[in-house]
């Protein structure tokens, strides 16, 4: 089995993108990317731009050839979007690669309006129904039933999580879960994995309090103990904090926990972390933006400066 994570914010940009290589199948989960539209009121900084750049080109390139496709959810930064911004991936841009490859989606009786939109939209635009994968195997693939997106009992919907098997190897994708419900990471547990991705808690926002935290750590240990390696990301690395967070956890663990740059062998490029320092260290020329909205902004500069920490 061969894993390689293409975008998370570790990696510079929103998202949980990765591909899995099982003997003749290739999988791709969670084909989409996004940045944080504002944050501290500023539009991303053409360098967090560059690196979304980079990766939508890497997922599209996955897309290509790959033998089945899986989304998770229909939140922005997890499938390609009919009416994406600037920042995020297109789907005209992949709808070829997409209908011809098996899709396996999340069921849509618990969505927002936004997402169920996004799950027509990019039902029509295929021109192909999805058969619900929930609670679904299929060869190396299995499906998990619907669990929390986050807190169990917030208004975040719920997530799909998947497992892929080739021999002794077994790999759990846990996308959005925060690590902030019990019974997902029993799920995850039961499968038995080697190797799970998932999505940290989101250290970065004032609204999880601090036995939302402890727990969270609890479950994350727990976790940690029952695989080889354990690769939180995502909204945990939406801060300075929330990486202090992975690495204080993974000094409990034995260094068994990682975040996806670890993993890729990557240097960490927490860009939305640092996005007000990258705004002091590179002024943003006035209307670049709009520029770089209409193809005419230039992104060299800020493409060959990407792995440089401000």
């Amino acid at each position: 089995m061969r894993i390689d994570i293409l975008g998370a914010e570790s990696l510079g940009v929103r998202g949980l993108c990765c591909i899995v290589k099982a003997g003749e199948r290739k999988v791709v989960i969670d084909p989409g990317v996004a940045l944080g539209f504002r944050r501290h009121g500023l539009l991303p900084h053409p360098v967090q731009v560059a690196a979304s750049e980079r990766t939508r080109e890497k997922i599209k390139e996955a897309l290509k050839d790959a033998t089945d496709v899986v989304i998770s959810h229909y939140h922005g930064d997890h499938i390609p979007l009919a009416d994406a911004n600037p920042y995020q991936l297109s789907l005209e841009g992949v709808a070829g690669y997409l209908a011809q490859a098996r899709l396996w989606a999340k069921g849509t009786a618990d969505l927002s309006l936004n997402q169920a939109h996004r799950a027509r939209a990019l039902a029509e635009r295929l021109n192909r129904s999805f058969a619900v994968a929930e609670g679904r195997a299929n060869g190396c693939l299995n499906f998990s039933l619907p669990v929390p997106h986050g807190r169990a009992s917030s208004r975040g919907g719920s997530v799909m999580m998947t497992r892929i098997e080739e021999g002794s190897d077994v790999f759990v994708h846990a996308s959005d879960i925060q690590m902030l419900d019990d019974e997902a990471v029993k799920q995850i547990i039961a499968w038995q994995p080697s190797i799970v991705l998932a999505s940290g808690p989101p250290i970065y926002l004032p609204s999880l309090s601090s036995a939302e935290e402890e727990a969270a750590l609890r479950r994350t240990l727990a976790l940690a103990r029952e695989v080889k390696m354990l690769i939180l990301d995502h909204h945990l690395l939406r801060s300075r904090k929330g990486e202090r967070w992975l690495d204080y956890a993974s000094s409990l663990s034995r260094h068994y926990i990682i975040c996806a740059a670890d993993f890729m062998g990557f240097s960490r490029k927490l860009l939305e972390a640092d996005r007000l320092l990258w705004y002091k260290k590179l002024p943003v020329p006035a209307g670049w933006h709009e520029a770089y909205a209409r193809g005419e902004a230039a992104l060299e500069t800020y493409l060959s400066i990407n792995n440089i920490r401000p």
